[in-house]
């Protein structure tokens, strides 16, 4: 419906009001100095903004990117997941102007201290829950009850 009184009225209200919108308007639909109502100086300036800004934002996009990839590089790290050459190009492509979440690296250095200890053997050593006098004993009773065993059994003992 709406559409029949478009073809109807449509040409008659574009008359009515000027119509000059479309007129100004190329016909592959670009924009010109004249459609936006400015100098062909201005319009040049204001393309150069344009431009200027969407480079901004590309960079500024490609920045947050390349630090998610890091965050997860570093998750699969931490949690020892199978890494992902996605991620790993796009860190690079970055450099080492990426920023990391404090917490998260403190997280991390922690973790490898706590590590490095827990892998030497003294760490393994200070870990242990074990009773070494509850082992002296049971080696020191296993040996006289031996000791007993072999002597009811051998004659030359």
């Amino acid at each position: 419906m709406a559409f029949l009184l478009q073809q109807m009225l449509g040409d008659k209200l574009k008359n009515m009001t000027g119509g000059a919108e479309e007129a100004e308007v190329k016909a592959d639909g670009k924009e010109t100095a004249a459609s936006k109502g400015m100098s062909r100086e201005e319009f040049e300036e204001y393309q150069k903004q344009l431009i200027e800004e969407k480079i901004t934002r590309d960079q500024e996009f490609a920045t947050k990117k390349a630090e998610r990839a890091n965050l997860r590089v570093h998750l699969r790290d931490k949690y020892r997941l199978p890494t992902s050459a996605q991620d790993d190009a796009t860190v690079q492509m970055a450099g080492d102007d990426l920023d990391i979440p404090e917490e998260l690296a403190k997280m991390v250095d922690e973790e490898e201290e706590q590590e490095e200890i827990n892998d030497s053997f003294m760490g393994k050593l200070q870990n242990m829950d074990v009773d070494f006098d509850s082992i002296k004993a049971k080696a020191q009773s296993t040996m006289t009850d031996v000791k007993q065993a072999a002597e009811d059994k051998c004659v030359v003992m």
